[in-house]
């Protein structure tokens, strides 16, 4: 088996996308994910320090634009 190489499977870039595509004009945050359109973008080529980093601050993303939508329908 000297001849045998090992296959190694790509590592799955977890994403925090829901499909829903949409971007507020105001933060310029994805209103599923919470990403910028940069964040988006580059999410396969970023370091999974950078992508830890990046979803560490979507919670709060997140809930800013859900307290936004929530103020403008009163």
């Amino acid at each position: 088996m000297d001849d045998f190489i090992d296959y190694v499977a790509p590592v799955a870039v977890e994403s925090p996308c829901v499909l829903v595509c949409t971007l507020d004009l105001e933060s310029g945050w994805c209103f599923g994910c919470g990403r910028t359109r940069e964040e988006i973008a580059n999410w396969t080529a970023m370091s999974a320090e950078e992508r830890s980093t990046v979803l560490a601050a979507l919670p709060a993303r997140c809930g800013t634009l859900e307290q936004r939508i929530a103020a403008s329908i009163g």
